[in-house]
């Protein structure tokens, strides 16, 4: 998604839910990356003990692309979103997520550079998460989904369409597309790990085919979640993406992931069930973005479908020097997080 915010770290208060957590030590592995990845790591970093975030690889817009491009780094962003989302220290979070808005650094960010600097200097992109992991003192581990530089195709009728920022926001001429990664990847073995080894795996909210199809199609993914004995929760998104995703449910979103990931994996559909305000509904639907449909239930189906209230009462502002667009609708991470828990516990 090569999106970023600065949502509100909101501390659980005492539910049973919160207890059981610290209890029984639950393992959590959160998939996605961008804000959605954001979000949720945020708030569920306070109920489970062990969190893991398995990030897509295949961001080549924005400061990223450009690093890519100049420097043959592999992409940081997501990366950094997902390592700020666990951080325990608020000011580095902050430097992290510093970004220049004048000169030759205009439009990057702190963190994607010094991600690239310890990649250049160590010659090993984990290693540099690693360290990262440890000036930004976070509460947990971040796992690219691969370590080969890959770029997202996508065959759309006849048209085949290469790189990430080209297929972003792009206007397909079929749903459902044909969806993969070039060249054909090899999975992280730790990201594996972790979702084999996780009592809750959380399918991030964020962008369908860029975001999240990027990284259920590597190779093992698919396989992996559907042995994972934990029970698989997916967040779904709050609006449509104009061209790509117009009038789908939550359903039709938890039917591309399964897709995608050639699996039938998922426990539970969580989805939002809280009209936004209209002025903010009125500024999306001027961009042909939409809130997501209102899911109708099947039997035909294996997961559970929830509904809540998971919308944050807050919107992040977009930063100086920031030129790609933000989401204004945002989830709660807090709200969400116990929803999540209390899936997990029911």
């Amino acid at each position: 998604m090569g999106e970023q915010g600065k949502e509100a770290s909101h501390k659980p208060t005492n539910t049973s839910g919160d207890a059981m957590t610290k209890e029984k030590g639950i393992k959590a592995v959160v998939i996605g990356g961008g804000t959605g990845g954001f979000v949720i790591l945020s708030g569920l970093k306070n109920y489970a003990n062990v969190i893991t975030a398995v990030v897509s690889m295949s961001d080549d817009g924005g400061s990223t692309g450009q690093l890519r491009d100049e420097l043959g780094v592999l992409p940081p962003g997501d990366i950094r979103q997902c390592l700020v989302a666990l951080s325990e220290s608020p000011k580095v979070r902050d430097l992290f997520n510093y970004r220049f808005d004048e000169g030759a650094l205009k439009g990057h960010s702190f963190g994607n550079l010094f991600l690239t600097a310890l990649e250049k200097m160590t010659g090993d992109f984990r290693e540099g998460v690693r360290l990262s992991s440890e000036i930004l003192q976070i509460k947990g581990r971040v796992e690219p989904i691969t370590t080969d530089k890959v770029i997202l195709c996508i065959k759309d009728g006849k048209a085949m369409v290469r790189h990430e920022h080209n297929i972003d926001d792009r206007e397909f001429n079929l749903l459902r597309p044909e969806i993969w990664l070039d060249p054909k990847p090899t999975a992280n073995p730790e990201a594996l790990k972790a979702i084999k080894e996780a009592d809750i795996i959380v399918i991030a909210p964020g962008s369908l085919y860029t975001s999240l199809g990027a990284i259920l199609v590597v190779p093992g993914v698919g396989t992996a979640l559907k042995r994972a004995k934990g029970k698989k929760i997916y967040v779904s998104n709050l609006v449509n993406k104009p061209g790509q995703t117009d009038g789908f449910s939550p359903t039709d979103f938890a039917d591309e992931l399964e897709r995608m990931a050639g699996e039938k994996f998922l426990d539970v559909v969580l989805y939002n069930n809280h009209r936004p305000n209209a002025d903010l509904l009125k500024k999306y639907a001027s961009d042909g973005e939409l809130p997501v449909e209102q899911p109708v239930r099947s039997e035909s189906r294996k997961y559970k479908l929830n509904g809540a209230n998971l919308l944050s009462d807050s919107f992040v502002k977009r930063g100086k020097g920031d030129k790609l667009k933000r989401t204004l609708i945002r989830h709660d991470s807090d709200k969400t997080a116990r929803r999540i828990m209390k899936e997990f516990f029911s």
